[in-house]
């Protein structure tokens, strides 16, 4: 809650010093600034140590940090940008492919220059800044980034006489069907993880949807594009993944935790819950990047994560870009990824969290991150999905150009439809 009722507690001018309401250098009220947090973001300790840390460097400012539930939030932070600021949030964390929706229309601030000047926008995983821009500008600040690794059975792999995780694209299909055989599968592959073939797409060249002229158009048909289906095609056969489903159905934690599966492709924090579901596999998991094409470069991964937004109607701009600046600066935004197990908001903090290898393999992947088209209308095709329709066509036999095609007009119409 914000602290204004605290004058009413306090009852002598000796006394109101100490209630918080008086700068230590003498200078008035000390102002407020309200953080829209999600729910799970950060832990408690984290917030406490930070709230602690920032209201003693910056003595005229008091956090109010508020935690959010995804369920429902974007209308509320669509509410909350159109309202007239005097209560609402100074400072929003925001899914990080959700800022162009609400950059569009002019209710957020433009950070271009602290980005520039003062914030390192140059050593920003591409996946979380690219996403954050709306028209050139920037206004979504990286925070912090999650994304997919191969999480592996090393009992497995070294029963199918395997030493070391694959290098490459090439190894890796080498090494799976070694895998899958004897009642194993070598990888368990939902037919429908559009996430995980995005990057297959982007490793070619190919893109989801292209623009031009400011008009966006569905690119699944593209050479390049048609040749990540195809590797995905490979790579999903040495497994018994569903054809027509996505990783959540059936969730693959659990299909890991109960079968011999050598491989699944997912973020690092999916094995604790694959621990808990099957203890016995304590201490044999084990984790990689993405194999790319080239060795020593991991594949391109679809980098999921937070950025962090002030809207255009804060009557607190000055402590708003205070609480951002500390937020995602080196000290706080390593103890971020440490303390839950993230990516930092920086390729160079990537050593920070080193010693933990799952992180680590997350990490290497993340300089390859990227994020969905940058278009506010992208929700529509999540919406429809007709990635996942035109997967499921080419798993089961259907011709992969033709489908192509027909996702990607369905991709058009989506995104022109709800621009109109």
């Amino acid at each position: 809650m914000r602290r204004r009722l605290l004058a009413l507690v306090c009852v002598s001018a000796s006394l109101l010093s100490g209630c918080g309401l008086i700068s230590q250098d003498g200078g008035g009220e000390r102002r407020t600034v309200t953080v829209w947090l999600m729910k799970d973001s950060a832990s408690q300790d984290f917030l406490r140590r930070f709230t602690e840390e920032f209201e003693r460097e910056n003595p005229d400012l008091d956090l109010d940090i508020e935690i959010q539930s995804w369920t429902g939030i974007g209308d509320k932070v669509q509410t909350a940008l159109r309202a007239d600021g005097t209560d609402g949030p100074d400072v929003i964390e925001v899914g990080n492919t959700q800022v162009p929706q609400y950059a569009e229309g002019g209710r957020l601030q433009d950070l271009t220059l602290e980005s520039m000047r003062d914030w390192g926008i140059r050593d920003w995983l591409p996946g979380l800044a690219e996403p954050g821009q709306w028209l050139s500008q920037q206004f979504g600040i990286p925070w912090y980034a999650a994304n997919r690794v191969v999480i592996y059975r090393k009992d497995l792999f070294e029963q199918a006489g395997v030493t070391e995780p694959p290098r490459t694209r090439e190894e890796w299909l080498t090494v799976s069907e070694k895998l899958d055989s004897g009642g194993d599968q070598g990888i368990y592959l939902a037919g429908q993880d559009w996430y995980t073939l995005s990057g297959f797409i982007w490793d070619e060249g190919g893109e989801l949807a292209t623009q031009e002229g400011g008009t966006w158009a569905g690119a699944l048909d593209s050479e390049a594009a048609l040749r990540g289906m195809d590797f995905y095609r490979e790579l999903q056969a040495l497994g018994e993944g569903p054809l027509d489903a996505d990783e959540e159905h059936p969730p693959q934690a659990g299909v890991f935790a109960r079968g011999r599966v050598a491989q699944i492709v997912a973020v690092p924090g999916l094995a604790q819950s694959i621990v808990r579901e099957n203890p016995e596999l304590e201490g044999k998991l084990g984790f990689f990047s993405v194999p790319g094409k080239e060795a020593g470069k991991p594949g391109a991964v679809f980098t999921g994560g937070s950025d962090l937004v002030v809207p255009k109607n804060t009557d607190e701009r000055e402590g708003a870009l205070a609480v951002v600046e500390a937020l995602v600066g080196t000290k706080w935004n390593t103890d971020l990824a440490r303390t839950m197990n993230y990516v930092p908001n920086k390729k160079s903090l990537a050593k920070a969290v080193a010693d933990e290898e799952g992180v680590a393999a997350m990490a290497a992947g993340a300089a390859q991150g990227r994020a969905t088209p940058g278009t506010p209308r992208w929700g529509a095709v999540e919406a429809d999905n007709p990635i996942k329709e035109y997967m499921t066509k080419v798993l089961t036999g259907k011709d992969a150009r033709s489908e192509a095609r027909k996702a990607s007009d369905r991709i058009t119409e989506l995104l022109d439809l709800d621009a109109r």
